[in-house]
């Protein structure tokens, strides 16, 4: 696949995980009584953003009734909520809000991507359905290489997935592997690697994590890709 667009029209076709694909569309039936009305997207998620990002955010997976709902990474649930209005306070994303497709929002030199496409039962994946879905990831890194200048990465799980992923795709991966934890900041060759607590809810109202936190961090790793 030479391009973003022919590498999410093949992500969205993926059927590899029989736990997930069954998950995802059972979800697509039952729904939430909220959105009963709506269609589910009950796929895979591409990544969502420029096709030149010099940023990428790199999160864990689709949520449910968010994501595998509205067809657009991190939208639809009260994660996405909180990192939209953090993009748009830095000054990449055109608006704070993500409500689905077709909302007219765009993100300036950043792109939303995740290890796993499909939402897991209970946010948890498997190691299985993590390394079975590496080769998603490993190809849109590849595609951005040109431009890519920092990755942010939202939580631990999706810290430990990306690392073997550079390692793979040649940026040059100290070893042992760099430590996940919030504020990190790794320098690889050319590439800036920030790790960030998720903006999951249960971080939030614990109080683990906070907007300035998180504002901290992007804004650290906008200046760093060359967009402020």
């Amino acid at each position: 696949m030479d391009t973003l667009a022919e590498l999410d029209a093949a992500v969205t076709g993926c059927r590899a995980c029989p736990r997930l694909v069954t998950w995802r569309e059972e979800v697509a039936v039952t729904k939430r009584a909220a959105f009963a009305d709506e269609e589910y997207w009950a796929r895979p998620v591409p990544g969502f953003g420029a096709a030149d990002a010099a940023l990428a955010v790199v999160g864990l997976a689709p949520s449910a009734h968010g994501a595998n709902r509205t067809g657009r990474m991190f939208t639809g649930d009260p994660s996405g909520d909180f990192l939209f209005r953090v993009l748009h306070e830095v000054g990449l994303a055109s608006q704070p809000t993500s409500t689905g497709r077709g909302d007219g929002l765009t993100l300036r030199g950043t792109r939303l991507v995740s290890p796993v496409r499909c939402a897991p039962p209970g946010n948890k994946p498997t190691p299985a359905e993590r390394d079975t879905c590496r080769h998603w990831l490993a190809d849109e890194l590849a595609l951005l290489r040109p431009t890519l200048r920092a990755v942010v990465v939202l939580g631990a799980f999706g810290w430990q997935a990306l690392l073997p992923v550079l390692a793979e795709t040649g940026w040059p991966v100290p070893a042992p592997r760099p430590a996940f934890a919030h504020g990190a900041d790794v320098r690889l060759g050319e590439l800036r690697l920030f790790g960030c607590y998720h903006v999951s809810p249960r971080n939030v109202q614990t109080r683990r994590v906070s907007h300035a936190m998180v504002g901290d961090v992007f804004t650290a790793a906008a200046a760093a890709s060359g967009l402020i």
